[in-house]
């Protein structure tokens, strides 16, 4: 949940006493004027050395009684952040505050200046002090602070530098001074530090001379996301209270990290990653930067099929013309066709001619990058599809074969919709085989205790009507199994024949009025992408061992979509 965020004055704290202000439930309520507000959002962007910056519209500030019923988080970065809030306390009752808020500013109730929080000891320092209020400078982020987070992933996240193991170099260059560090063997160059006293610059610096914290890691391999978080303080309170990750109460966020193991969280920041699957196939997360071009390259890549969206690169800041002008530059094609994130919509009607697409260019023996924002999940979709239509792998040990290779999670009944969306593409009319599809019929009456009975085409010729079951309320459900086709049905309500107004209807041959539904649908090189119709039943894919003749159909429809990418030429300009 968010609030509005109310920019405030960073002025002394004695201004925060004058008749502009109130005190309730130990929270300061900073009220404004008009004739001042705009004097005020300018000091506002005043730096501490009184210079005017650009102003930062996601800082707020709040001021709170003692005890402040905060818990600080300190990250690996050297950002003090908000970590939970105590049940009850003042940073509670605020409305304001919220886990992820980092910490930049504070001010106590003597009137001093404001104190920049640069490190873990400027906000030590100020949660010493028992009594009295304190004004707080903090920053929204821009996206909601990602709950997993704030919890320690695994012991190489605990042994790695999380302030409980000292890191050595000898490169002369890195003095303790420079990383704001409690020990050093000065002019010796040798140092010893905890990530606890480490500041963002030294970070940054350190990084800068002994390669990312994660290059020691292949590049073909995805490894575990590590936690930023370092420790978690807070000022001394009486008595243990109940402490609350943003709306969560611990016992609920407890709960959450157990439904949320083996969930996959995409960390932009640690760059590109990408796994081998075959000689000729990799997959992994967007290209970011000529570099990682140039990482491809040296790996022997010649083609790339990128799925990422023009608006999901302009949110991550990739400059999507400087990398294919890299791509000519070193030979290799870029093929761009998106397909929207989370869609598993648009990612069923689009993935048989993304396999087409893959296989043209393996045919041409190109070893190909296939990617996509994140890598979890269109692109193994991807290569999973071919492996399944093109190599008569079954679903099951292709996406198995993907997944223990790549670290991702992706769309399995969209690949199951494609492929029976590929076999309807060579059939004449109705599906002749096993069920495809689980369907769940729904009837909405306006009473309890009717009888309610299904019947249409699929039930013995409209002559053996299926009983419904009574669902709670006026609704009524009847689940059944059917190939994909076009079907239509009616429901008999206490022996009356009836259309539901919830669902498509469609006049047949002798004009009677009927509720239709078409199971399945026709894969396309071109598909269009129209709205669904409004429908009250419910229809799920079956995912099950083709027969022989199924197997068939499958290969010869997504090899005709794959030769229906002509004209265009897969070759590198």
């Amino acid at each position: 949940m968010s609030f509005p965020l109310q920019l405030i004055s960073c002025r002394a704290s004695h201004d925060f006493h004058s008749r502009d202000s109130s005190f309730i439930n130990g929270v300061c309520i900073k009220t404004t004027t008009a004739r001042k507000k705009k004097k005020q959002l300018k000091v506002l962007a005043m730096s501490s050395d009184n210079s005017m910056l650009k102003m930062n519209l996601n800082e707020y500030m709040v001021t709170l009684q003692k005890p402040l019923g905060i818990r600080f988080g300190l990250s690996l970065d050297g950002r003090i952040f908000v970590h939970a809030l105590k049940r009850g306390s003042n940073a509670e009752k605020s409305r304001i505050i919220m886990v992820g808020d980092t910490l930049k500013k504070t001010s106590d109730s003597s009137g001093g200046s404001f104190t920049e929080i640069k490190n873990f000891g400027d906000a030590q320092e100020m949660l010493t002090e028992e009594t009295g209020s304190f004004s707080l400078v903090l920053e929204r982020p821009f996206s909601p602070f990602p709950i997993h987070e704030l919890h320690q992933l695994s012991d190489l996240d605990i042994l790695f530098n999380r302030g409980r193991m000292p890191v050595a170099t000898w490169n002369k260059a890195l003095l303790a001074s420079t990383l704001q560090t409690t020990e050093g063997g000065g002019n010796s160059g040798f140092v010893v530090f905890s990530s606890k006293f480490l500041s963002s610059p030294g970070l940054k610096f350190l990084n800068d001379q002994n390669g990312h914290v994660s290059s020691g890691l292949q590049k073909n391999i995805l490894s575990s996301p590590v936690s930023q978080l370092v420790c978690i303080f807070s000022e001394k309170e009486p008595g243990d209270g109940e402490w609350a990750h943003g709306s969560f109460p611990l016992e609920e966020y407890i709960k959450a990290l157990e439904r949320s193991k083996g969930e996959l969280y995409y960390n932009h920041s640690i760059g590109m990653r990408y796994s081998k699957i075959t000689e000729q196939i990799y997959v992994g997360s967007c290209i970011q930067t000529d570099a990682d071009v140039k990482t491809l390259s040296d790996a022997g890549i010649t083609a790339v099929l990128n799925f990422q969206c023009g608006v999901e690169a302009e949110n991550w800041g990739i400059n999507s013309m400087s990398i294919n002008e890299s791509c000519q530059r070193l030979n290799i094609l870029m093929i761009n066709y998106p397909i929207k994130d989370g869609d598993s919509f648009d990612l069923r009607k689009r993935l048989p001619f993304s396999v087409g697409l893959l296989l043209r260019l393996l045919k041409k023996n190109h070893r190909v990058f296939v990617t996509c924002t994140t890598g979890f999940d269109r692109s193994p979709a991807c290569v999973i599809a071919y492996l399944h239509w093109m190599t008569d792998t079954p679903l099951h040990a292709a996406h198995n074969f993907v997944t223990g290779l790549h670290t991702c999670k992706p769309d399995r009944p969209a690949i199951a919709w494609a492929t029976w969306d590929l076999i309807a593409m060579v059939e004449s009319g109705r599906h002749d085989g096993p069920a495809t599809h689980a369907l769940t019929f729904v009837w909405n009456g306006h009473n309890e205790g009717e009888d309610v009975c299904l019947v249409g085409d699929f039930t013995g010729n409209w002559k053996e009507p299926i009983k419904a079951t009574h669902k709670g309320g006026a609704r009524y459900e009847v689940e059944i199994r059917l190939p994909q086709g076009k079907y239509y049905y009616k429901y008999i309500i206490n022996g009356n024949w009836r259309h539901s107004t919830s669902s498509p209807t469609e006049r047949d041959e002798r004009g009677n009025i009927n509720n239709v539904i078409v199971i399945g649908d026709t894969a396309s090189v071109r598909p269009t992408i129209q709205p669904q119709q409004k429908d009250a039943n419910l229809i799920k894919v079956i995912e099950r061992p083709l027969t022989e003749n199924e197997r068939f159909m499958l290969a010869k429809a997504a090899r005709c979509i794959a030769f229906s990418v002509c004209p265009i030429r897969l070759v590198p300009k």
